[in-house]
């Protein structure tokens, strides 16, 4: 599938995004763990997040949609049964982290995979703390990538530290902290996304905070919920970005989710210059939301790197694109982590803005781009990537002429509707 995108005057209106994807995953997999039924709300289907349905559904949980509200009934921590088949995990790199936490703590075997693209992506990190809790794991690379064996049983608990700020290994640990005995402890050396630990304590569980440390007390009584999840500002932010860089342009983001671990995007292109403004802020969920408007204004460049990083990790393939547009040099660093994902994206997006005319250069751990100088519309690619196919239709819209995406299918993943949304902003 292809998709075409035309230099446009402005954006202009109101929308809303998908469900956060990262909340609309952790909802099931604690509804399935939790005693009584769950009820979601603005739940994302998309691909990556139906993946972790069909994953508990393929161990016996009762999993059901109807208008919009996903209702799951928990059978407790020990309510998953033994799967008869090969858990498939999609393009979904949360499904598979975190399912690995949960099936560590399953007295059963069980066998997870995933499409191509996720089974190049390392799981290493995740598989030495669970086998130091007591799991076992067989697989390609020493048990580092998918398929894995997965030989669960009664774990301990354990106080690991991190080598990377990663919600995915934090989230994997304490899922399984949750069938350990005792206190389970991980500690990053800079906090990354919250949303395990908001909802652990939604459904009951016992969780300690304290600056970059985290711990969940084993063996709890988890209870059904009904929950609304919020927008997902990673969604928002091709958007965000859309209406910076297109002057003249005042959108507004109604009900996305402002969580303090997630809204780095916020803070980067505030400081290039965009106008944002929040109102009807509240919680949701434990989660804060609120609604964001964004003016098109002249950007410029900027240096974004260290702690801030984590907080958009998933937002810098489109930021990629703020800085091409941003007057002066934009300088990305200490992002080794894109290397990794479902492409290598530092590669992938240094690859396709440079066929608009920008000039990026590639970092080991980043990448530095002259912005400023007019885009001219292109023919690029996904590179099987939900998130570079977005950035690259939104640099389409302050590109001249015509810019086609291919291989758009993609975006699916994470954001059904995308084009439709974006067209119904666009003022021709």
């Amino acid at each position: 599938m292809e998709l075409t995108v035309k230099q446009c005057r402005s954006l202009r209106g109101r929308i809303s995004v998908p469900g956060d994807k990262s909340i609309s995953h952790r909802a099931v997999m604690l509804g399935a763990l939790a005693r009584g039924k769950t009820e979601i709300s603005n739940y994302l289907m998309g691909e990556d997040c139906l993946s972790t349905i069909k994953c508990f559904k393929a161990m016996g949980v009762d999993i059901s949609e109807n208008n919009g509200v996903i209702t799951v009934q928990g059978g407790g921590l020990q309510g998953l049964k033994e799967p008869e088949d090969v858990l498939d995990c999609g393009n979904s790199g949360t499904t598979a982290r975190l399912l690995l936490g949960i099936l560590a703590g399953q007295p059963f075997f069980s066998v997870l995979t995933g499409d191509q693209s996720l089974r190049r992506r390392p799981m290493g990190r995740v598989t030495t703390p669970l086998a130091q809790m007591g799991a076992g794991f067989a697989g390609r690379k020493q048990g580092t990538l998918l398929p894995l064996a997965v030989r669960g049983g009664k774990l301990k608990a354990i106080h690991y530290k991190t080598p990377v700020a990663s919600a995915q290994l934090k989230s994997s640990i304490l899922m399984a902290g949750l069938f350990a005995g005792g206190k389970t402890v991980v500690e990053e050396p800079v906090k990354s996304r919250d949303h395990t630990e908001r909802m652990l304590q939604l459904f009951g569980a016992r969780v300690e905070v304290d600056g970059c440390t985290a711990a969940v007390q084993g063996q709890p009584e988890l209870t059904g919920q009904k929950l609304t999840v919020p927008g997902d500002i990673s969604s928002a932010a091709f958007f965000l970005v859309a209406a910076a860089i297109v002057p003249g342009s005042d959108v507004t983001i109604e009900g996305v989710g402002l969580n303090p671990t997630r809204n780095g995007i916020l803070e980067v292109l505030q400081n290039m210059g965009a106008r944002i403004d929040i109102t009807n802020r509240g919680l949701e969920s434990g989660e804060p939301v609120g609604d964001v408007r964004v003016r098109g204004g002249m950007l410029k460049g900027t240096v974004i790197d260290g702690d801030i990083i984590p907080r958009l990790i998933d937002e810098i393939p489109v930021l990629a694109v703020a800085a091409a547009v941003a007057q002066g040099k934009t300088i990305f660093r200490d992002a080794a982590e894109l290397r990794v994902k479902e492409t290598d994206r530092i590669a992938a997006v240094a690859g396709e803005l440079a066929k608009f005319g920008v000039k990026i250069e590639e970092q080991p751990d980043g990448m530095i781009i002259e912005g400023g100088k007019p885009l001219t519309g292109t023919v690029c690619t996904s590179h099987g990537d939900h998130r570079i196919g977005m950035a690259m239709a939104v640099a389409g819209l302050a590109a001249s002429g015509k810019t086609v995406v291919q291989d758009a299918e993609i975006i699916n993943i994470s954001f059904p509707g995308f084009e439709n949304v974006l067209k119904s902003i666009i003022v021709e």
